[in-house]
């Protein structure tokens, strides 16, 4: 794709049509910024029971990876899982919501949605770790750890696994 973006610019300019060149390649530069998202300008929307200390930690790791938090402790928040898609068997102790409307159910680790940020597969709700695994973000108790999947939640109530987290290192 940048080749034959790069080859209509030389062919504008070999035609004289330099401002047309010089207005084609802003543009390119304007769309990269549109689609380039940076981790700052990220702000999730945490839903969460007022009493959970695990999604604390969850929030805490997602802070010392560069993104912001909003929390919401809603009086219904299975209803408020319900609402945004997430199926029973993807669910966890809180659920995130980007302003783009993606979905991160329970303890992804920032790695995975950073990722999944990057290049949204087509068709996806979000990612999901269901449960509360041993040793995932928010839930680490010393040096015990529990191997999970990470599940690509799909619009159409599909799932996929998204990656496998075989141990705490992998998280990073």
């Amino acid at each position: 794709m940048i080749t034959s973006l790069f080859a209509q610019c030389r062919s504008m300019l070999a035609e004289s049509s330099f401002a047309t060149a010089l207005a084609f390649t802003v543009s390119l530069l304007g769309m990269s910024s549109l689609t380039a998202q940076s981790i700052d300008d990220i702000t999730l929307n945490v839903y969460k029971d007022v009493n959970c200390g695990c999604c604390v930690g969850w929030i805490g790791h997602m802070q010392d990876k560069g993104f912001a938090s909003k929390v919401n402790h809603p009086r219904n928040l299975t209803g408020v899982k319900h609402d945004l898609g997430v199926l029973p068997e993807w669910q966890s102790c809180h659920t995130a919501v980007t302003k783009e409307g993606f979905v991160f159910e329970g303890h992804v680790p920032a790695k995975f949605i950073e990722q999944f940020l990057a290049a949204p597969p087509e068709g996806a709700l979000g990612l999901a770790v269901p449960g509360m695994p041993l040793g995932s973000p928010g839930m680490e108790m010393g040096e015990r750890f529990t191997p999970y999947d990470i599940v690509q939640m799909n619009k159409d109530g599909s799932s996929r696994v998204f990656a496998h987290v075989g141990s705490a290192a992998a998280q990073k």
